[in-house]
């Protein structure tokens, strides 16, 4: 019988966000539907670099990749950002983290609806795609039309691997894990992710203030905690690496003092096992991210599952699955994105995003090191829900489901088969 051609475009061999969300995404596809001959068109994501299957031997994704359509696929799956949507196949599925903000782009929502489906990795993201309406008017303010969603989203979260995030031994010759160890603190908070445009306070990730909120905490202690700074601006270059270190001194002298806690810069990339030894080493004892918004926030499931304590906002993607109970989830409000940070078609001038609240962030960070313990039976907890049911398996049988909910069957080409031929006993000729 011969099977269902289907072809995915995505950034399926990059170091990126969407690359993992991708990788992970396929492999999932695969297990569920065998009946489907999927193929994969390779594309690129930003300027974050192509290698990544070479470099993990991913045999099984590399052999799928071709350089081009030859025929329309039954089933066309677009992983990328929604304004890239293109109806292609005779059945197309749009595949989107979403959206960080309170509104989305009006090519957005067109993108989604040239779609016949469209999955997005969390609560927050669907919300925004169902709610973002916007009308078009004349030169006069007549409203000719209006844009909304007309293409059913479903949530499909971004599963963890749990074979790949576990203990490890600390005492190991990686590079990673040699300048973890000449770390002098034995007590240090992580922060991952991009230091994205903005100005101080105003980047998505909120990387600034995160720093700055980290320094008042513990400035002038005499028993202080350390942070780990694990990001990158623009690549993983010197002069990346040089211009970060210089905007962290300029958030040390806005905050003053001579007796700051340590910051130490994690800069360049790493690969999985690496990412593991990070989030287990006994040094690493949280995680901390004050965003101002996550369409999904992979670092904090990874994390999670781990078992460590989080500190991070009480808005957007990540509380889908970050328990209110068992992280430091910090309040806040919804605030106007600033100029600064605006991008065009994606994050909207007169959109919202979350701003923590500061009294609420600093008595998180002073919580989780004073009474660890206690926060570390939380976290532990909130890795036994994450390994129940975020894992990479869970995911794919809910993307099973929402195939068969969704897709339609269609027509399979086998081979024509002559019908058997039954002998036939002809009557006896008499003679006439």
């Amino acid at each position: 019988m011969k099977k269902i051609p289907v072809c995915i475009s995505a950034p399926v061999d990059t170091y990126s966000g969407y690359g993992a969300r991708a990788r992970d995404f396929v492999k999932a596809l695969i297990k569920s539907k065998p009946d489907w001959d999927i193929k994969i068109l390779s594309q690129r994501w930003g300027d974050t670099r192509f290698g990544y299957l070479a470099d993990h031997n991913e045999v099984e994704l590399a052999k799928r990749l071709v350089p081009n359509l030859t025929k329309k696929p039954n089933v066309w799956i677009q992983i990328t950002v929604p304004n890239e949507f293109q109806t292609v196949g005779d059945y197309n599925i749009g595949v989107t983290a979403g959206i960080e903000t309170t509104l989305c782009d009006v090519s957005w929502v067109e993108g989604c609806n040239r779609m016949d489906l469209v999955l997005t990795s969390s609560d927050h993201g669907k919300l925004v795609f169902e709610s973002s309406k916007f009308d078009r008017k004349d030169q006069q303010g007549n409203i000719l039309s209006s844009v909304e969603l007309t293409t059913p989203v479903e949530v499909l979260f971004e599963g963890v691997d749990i074979t790949k995030y576990k203990k490890v031994n600390t005492s190991s010759d990686v590079q990673v894990v040699k300048s973890l160890n000449e770390i002098k603190e034995s007590f240090c908070f992580l922060m991952v992710g991009h230091w994205l445009q903005g100005d101080f306070g105003q980047d998505r990730k909120n990387v600034g203030g995160t720093i700055a909120t980290f320094l008042e905490a513990f400035k002038s202690k005499l028993n202080k905690p350390a942070l780990i700074l694990k990001t990158q601006q623009a690549n993983s270059s010197v002069t990346d690496q040089s211009h970060l270190i210089g905007k962290i001194d300029e958030i040390k002298k806005k905050v003053g003092g001579a007796n700051l806690p340590n910051i130490y810069l994690l800069h360049g990339e790493l690969k999985d096992e690496e990412v593991n030894m990070v989030y287990n080493h006994p040094k690493v004892k949280a995680m901390v991210c004050l965003t101002r918004g996550e369409g999904f926030g992979r670092p904090f499931l990874e994390f999670a599952s781990v078992g460590k304590p989080i500190i991070t906002s009480a808005w957007s993607g990540h509380t889908d699955f970050l328990h209110k109970d068992l992280t430091l989830l910090v309040g806040g409000k919804l605030e106007d994105v600033h100029p600064s940070a605006v991008v065009q078609n994606m994050i909207l001038p007169e959109s919202k995003w979350f701003t923590f609240d500061h009294s609420s962030a600093l008595k998180a960070y002073k919580i989780v090191f004073k009474n660890y313990k206690q926060t570390l039976k939380n976290a532990q907890k909130q890795a036994g829900i994450i390994k129940r049911q975020f894992t990479s398996d869970k995911m794919q049988e809910v993307l099973a489901g929402i195939i068969q909910r969704n897709v339609p069957e269609f027509a399979r080409e086998e081979k024509f088969k002559m019908p058997g031929i039954k002998k036939i006993s002809l009557p006896k000729m008499q003679k006439l």
